[in-house]
């Protein structure tokens, strides 16, 4: 074992070294679909969605500030793919402003999922209020087994 500091001394090219300095891209060489409607580089890519599972519904939970419910679309596909997609806009730009820093993201975002089998699609209910989408998708009752008690004799 080296006992050079971290950062220094030559690079390793070996993947399973746990001291390895390469980066390893897991997309590396991977062949985008060229049929995509806009590059994967135009999704925002702060979009975070919270999934919590009730006893009665899905719940889905987006912030998305600064975005009208117009601007945001929610399907169900395929029959259980829930899909939340938009498009952030970016702020118009005056010849005369000054940019500092720029933090938040613009561009579309597309996120989907696949919902369980106990999922009712077609009572599928989104609201958006204060940049918050709620979207709630209703389960199926679990059903009890029908259990009939039996008197044993003798």
């Amino acid at each position: 074992m080296s006992l050079t500091p971290f950062g220094f001394g030559p690079r390793r090219n070996n993947i399973f070294d746990p001291f390895s300095l390469d980066l390893w891209d897991p997309f590396e060489g991977f062949p985008l679909d060229s049929n995509l409607s806009f590059p994967p580089s135009a999704f925002a890519a702060d979009t975070c969605i919270d999934w919590k599972e009730t006893p009665e519904a899905h719940v889905f939970k987006a912030d998305l500030p600064g975005l009208r419910k117009e601007e945001v679309k929610v399907e169900v596909e395929n029959g259980r793919v829930l899909q939340i997609s938009g498009e952030r806009s970016r702020e118009h730009e005056e010849k005369t402003d000054t940019w500092h820093r720029v933090e938040r993201s613009s561009g579309r975002f597309l996120r989907r999922f696949r919902l369980p089998e106990s999922a009712k699609v077609e009572q599928v209910k989104a609201a958006m209020e204060d940049g918050a989408l709620t979207v709630t998708v209703p389960k199926e009752g679990v059903k009890k087994p029908n259990v009939k008690s039996v008197e044993i004799s003798g």
